[in-house]
């Protein structure tokens, strides 16, 4: 006998895909929602010795040590002073082998934007003087123009070290 039950498809609406948004400075930017672990506000965190400057050191987090960096010094913005608005956003990064918490210093989230795949541009080609990499789209969201950051290529290991041997070079 026979108890399995014939599953009948189901037609999902198309709503699209829920991103963070984030403002640095006068930029806004956004990362997928379903990696967001927590937002937290700014705490002091434990400095790690020689790391680069974007890198503000590690955080304990329910037993888990995170690293936290400065996102506006990661993509190249000038540093700024943190105020009460300042947070970090504490998401979840693929790797090649495994996956790990990270958290990125903002300063200020901004809401959450329910975005179309169909409204999502590609990223413009600037050559090879401008990495954008790690820009999955751009959004319109009521006039405003939100990056939409690949954390995976964001914070992946290998870019970092590219990134280090063009700087030793």
């Amino acid at each position: 006998m026979n108890t399995a039950k014939k599953l009948e498809p189901v037609e999902l609406e198309m709503t699209g895909q829920e991103y963070l948004t984030f403002s640095l400075g006068s930029e806004d930017y956004g990362v997928d929602i379903l990696r967001v672990q927590e937002i937290r506000g700014w705490e002091l965190v434990t400095r790690i010795p020689n790391a680069p400057d974007y890198v503000k050191g590690v955080l304990n987090l329910r037993g888990s040590i995170v690293p936290i960096f400065d996102l506006r010094q990661r993509l190249g913005l000038e540093p700024q002073d943190y105020s009460k608005d300042t947070v970090v956003i504490v998401v979840r990064v693929n790797g090649a082998n495994n996956s790990r918490a990270m958290g990125m210093v903002v300063d200020a989230v901004s809401d959450v934007l329910n975005a179309n795949p169909n409204t999502i541009r590609n990223t413009p080609e600037f050559g090879e003087a401008i990495a954008t990499e790690f820009i999955s789209g751009l959004a319109d969201a009521e006039g405003r123009m939100i990056m939409l950051l690949d954390i995976d290529q964001l914070f992946s290991q290998r870019r970092e070290q590219e990134q280090e041997s063009v700087v030793n070079a």
